[in-house]
C-alpha cells in the first residue's frame, strides 16, 4: 500500500529494493534496538543512483549508512528513516603492487590479512578493527599504534543527496582522532591504501598476534568496542575503573569486567539501557576525576543525547 509521508514516498520509488521495519538492532554488534523505517542494500553506484532519485521524490528524510554496525547503538524506537546498507558489491579487495583497493563493504579484517598474506605491511592493525572500510574511513579507525589515515592513498565517495561522485585524496576527509569529515548519506564506494613490501611470515604472525591480544584483553559478546575515546595522555578504560564502576549494571547492560571502557548488553536487552548507562558512566567519571569523557559509540534514534557524544542524528554514522 502506497504511504503518504516523505518515507513512504522515498520507499515507492525505490519499490522491491527497500523494505519496511527490518529489524536494525540486529544488523549492529551490540544485537539490541529497533527497526528501520525503510531499509535499502546498494550493489554499485547504480543502486545508489536510485537512492537519489527515491529521495528527490520526496521531503527530506534522515540517512543512515550502515555497515557492520560495530560502532553503533540503535535506540529501542528505531530509527525512522532511510537506512542504506552497503552489499556484496561494494566489497572487493583487489591488490596491485603495493596498493589495496578495497570496497567500502569490505570487512577491514578480510583486508587486513589479504594485505599481510601478499607480504605488504602497514595494515596489520586492522584485523583488529570489527568494521567495514566505510566505517574505517568514516571513524578513522585505528588501534595498535596506527590509525586509517596512516595508510588511506585515495577514496571513492558517493553522495546520495546529490546524486554525484568524487574521488579525492584523504585531505579531503579532514581525518582525526576517531573522526572525519564524511556526512550523512554519504557512502565509500572503494578506497586505496597504500602499503609497503614486506615479510608475509612476519606480516601473518603480527597478524595473529593481535588476534591474541584483543581475545586476551577484550571481552566477546554484544558490545561494539571502546564506549569513550582515550583524552589525551589517558586511558578511558583506566578512569572508568578508577571511578569504581568495572561491573556496574544498569538493567539489562553492565561495563564489562574484563575492560572497563566496554559496555556489554545482555541478550535479549535495551538499548536504552545501555544508553543510559553510558551517560551514568560519564557522569560519575565527570564527578570523581574532572575529566569529561567524550562517547566514540554512535547513537542513532534516541529522543536524548549524551554530553560528549558526536552528532550522528542524521547517519553520520560508522559503516
Amino acid at each position: 500500500m502506497t504511504g503518504t509521508g516523505p518515507l513512504d514516498a522515498v520507499a515507492d520509488a525505490l519499490g522491491r529494493r527497500a523494505v519496511r521495519h527490518a529489524p536494525l538492532g540486529a544488523r549492529t554488534t551490540y544485537r539490541v534496538g529497533g527497526t528501520a523505517g525503510v531499509l535499502v542494500e546498494v550493489n554499485d553506484e547504480d543502486d545508489l543512483g536510485a537512492v537519489h532519485v527515491a529521495l528527490g521524490a520526496a521531503a527530506p528524510v534522515d540517512v543512515l549508512v550502515l555497515g557492520n554496525g560495530s560502532n553503533l547503538l540503535v535506540a529501542d524506537a528505531g530509527f525512522d528513516g532511510l537506512v542504506i546498507v552497503p552489499g556484496a558489491g561494494l566489497a572487493g579487495v583487489d591488490i596491485t603492487g603495493t596498493t589495496v583497493r578495497a570496497g567500502g563493504a569490505a570487512a577491514f579484517p578480510l583486508v587486513a590479512r589479504r594485505s599481510a598474506t601478499a607480504g605488504l605491511v602497514g595494515l596489520e592493525w586492522a584485523v583488529g578493527v570489527p568494521g567495514t572500510v566505510g566505517g574505517a574511513l568514516k571513524m578513522n579507525a585505528g588501534g595498535h599504534g596506527s590509525d586509517t589515515a596512516a595508510v588511506l592513498a585515495r577514496q571513492r565517495v558517493f553522495d546520495v543527496r546529490s546524486g554525484r561522485a568524487a574521488e579525492a585524496g584523504p585531505e579531503r576527509l579532514a581525518l582525526g582522532y576517531r573522526r572525519s569529515s564524511l556526512g550523512a548519506g554519504e557512502v565509500v564506494v572503494w578506497a586505496e591504501f597504500a602499503l609497503e613490501r614486506g615479510s608475509r611470515s612476519e606480516a601473518e604472525a603480527a597478524v595473529a598476534e593481535i588476534v591474541r591480544w584483543r581475545r586476551a584483553h577484550q571481552p566477546g559478546g554484544s558490545n561494539a568496542g571502546s564506549v569513550f575515546t582515550n583524552p589525551d595522555g589517558d586511558a578511558a578504560g583506566r578512569l572508568v575503573e578508577a571511578a569504581g564502576l568495572r561491573g556496574q549494571r544498569l538493567g539489562t547492560a553492565r561495563v564489562s569486567e574484563k575492560h572497563a571502557n566496554f559496555i556489554q548488553a545482555d541478550d535479549g536487552g535495551s538499548a536504552d539501557d545501555v544508553r543510559r548507562l553510558i551517560g551514568e558512566v560519564r557522569r560519575v567519571v565527570l564527578e570523581q576525576t574532572g575529566v569529561a569523557l567524550d562517547v566514540e559509540v554512535r547513537m542513532v534514534g534516541f529522543d536524548d543525547e549524551v554530553e560528549g557524544k558526536p552528532s550522528t542524528s542524521c547517519g553520520g554514522s560508522r559503516q
